[in-house]
């Protein structure tokens, strides 16, 4: 592992090495080693996910193959339910995220409720108080899987139950998951070739092979490795992660990009001959000189939509992967009809699947779209604690050499007044506080 910097860019390249396999603790546990400044966020967004006594989320150090590592999972679960009872006798053997699908929420008493379709997990996800963007992405790996299961038993995707439950490790994975992406929103990821394994892996449907079918489904495209070891190596949580992140599955890192830090996370297992673990590479793209590149700007219009829906419908655009801003107009359209103008700033590599998403979010039945160049000044992110809050803030290099301060309006919202927020901002922004 190295040593990260104070600050880590706007925008930047995360490479996955799956030298041991993918799962979701392992990615949840990489990401969180690489990047120490995103665990609040993570943290807060899993205590909103969690009902009270099933234990607590920790990441925990260890060692792997002699390598340093990091863990993360469930504690102290004193009401949690208890393990589920099938055993694979290959692969990792996490204590978690090895169950074809997702926990079975359970009340306050720790009792099972029901509640463990695709659509019920979706909605508890929602409804939970997260950080901005976290629900979106959680929600979108969920509906990667549930889609996956969906094709292989053939039953509707608002249909699909997730079975095989112990705990709620693997929820609390996929909303980890989902708090990372949103604040690394219009970043690129790439991931090594993935381990195949081998044999069987016993489970509610009975013996099936790996990788599971599931986990096949959702890596078409994905490039395999036989490193000769058998067993599960990458369980369809951590499929449903890397087909949600990783846009072009056989991208490799670009050329030209500065490592700023790495991060390793580990599975319980030993394997033999090697670490498992999950590697993360971090890179900053852009240089002090500020950054020149090209997006794709993508525009359609809608008449027929309620205010509702196009809140639902810009909410899913922003938290989708390779969306890197938008924004919504009012405009009068033929007949006199007033008509809503989507605008979005896309990652090149992106564009078809946004495309899609659009089509999908909207009742748009037809996009624009051309390239643009931009110049974007230098800019990092860190955060500081002020009069007990920790406010994440945006600093920009301006030409001249003068550097802006900015405060994530996020951090400011759970403040009581406007005064009360702007006396925090200003503080955290180093200006001249708003008179109380």
């Amino acid at each position: 592992m190295t040593a990260r910097p104070a600050t880590w860019p706007a925008r930047g390249h995360v490479h996955l090495d799956a030298v041991g396999g993918a799962a979701g603790d392992m990615f949840v546990a990489a990401l969180l080693d690489a990047l120490p400044d995103l665990r609040q966020r993570v943290f807060d967004d899993l205590a909103a996910v969690l009902p009270h006594g099933v234990g607590q989320p920790e990441l925990s150090e260890g060692l792997s193959g002699a390598l340093a590592v990091r863990r993360f999972g469930l504690v102290g679960a004193s009401l949690a339910a208890p393990p589920h009872p099938h055993a694979h006798g290959h692969g990792h053997v996490h204590h978690h995220d090895h169950q074809h699908g997702l926990p079975e929420p359970t009340g306050s008493d720790g009792r099972h409720a029901h509640g463990t379709r695709f659509i019920d997990l979706a909605a508890r996800i929602e409804a939970a108080r997260l950080h901005s963007g976290s629900a979106v992405q959680a929600v979108a790996i969920l509906r990667r899987l549930a889609q996956a299961e969906s094709l292989m038993h053939r039953v509707p995707v608002d249909e699909v139950h997730f079975h095989e439950v112990g705990d709620w490790d693997s929820l609390l994975d996929v909303v980890a998951a989902g708090s990372i992406a949103a604040a690394l929103a219009g970043w690129t990821w790439s991931v090594s070739a993935l381990p195949r394994g081998g044999g069987l892996v016993r489970t509610r449907h009975g013996l099936l092979p790996v990788p599971a079918p599931a986990t096949t489904e959702l890596l078409k495209g994905f490039s395999w490795r036989d490193d000769g070891l058998p067993g599960e190596r990458v369980t369809p949580t951590g499929a449903a992660v890397l087909a949600h992140l990783v846009s072009t599955p056989s991208m490799r890192p670009p050329d030209g990009l500065r490592l700023i830090a790495s991060g390793m996370g580990a599975g319980t297992r030993e394997l033999d001959g090697m670490p498992n673990v999950l590697r993360a590479l971090v890179h900053a793209i852009g240089d002090e000189a500020g950054v020149d590149d090209e997006v794709m700007v993508l525009s359609f219009d809608v008449d027929d939509m309620s205010g509702e829906e196009i809140g639902v419908a810009a909410d899913r655009l922003r938290g989708a992967a390779g969306v890197l801003d938008v924004s919504l107009g009012l405009r009068i359209g033929k007949k006199g009809r007033p008509l809503h103008d989507f605008r979005l700033l896309v990652a090149p590599a992106r564009l078809q699947a946004v495309s899609e998403i659009c089509l999908r979010e909207t009742s748009t039945i037809g996009l624009r779209w051309h390239r643009a160049q931009r110049r974007r000044l230098p800019r990092d992110g860190e955060a500081v604690a002020v009069a007990g809050a920790t406010l994440r803030r945006k600093r920009v290099q301006r030409p001249g050499g003068e550097t802006t301060v900015k405060v994530e309006s996020d951090d400011l919202a759970g403040t009581a007044t406007l005064a009360a927020r702007r006396r925090l901002q200003a503080r955290a922004e180093g200006g001249p506080e708003e008179p109380s």
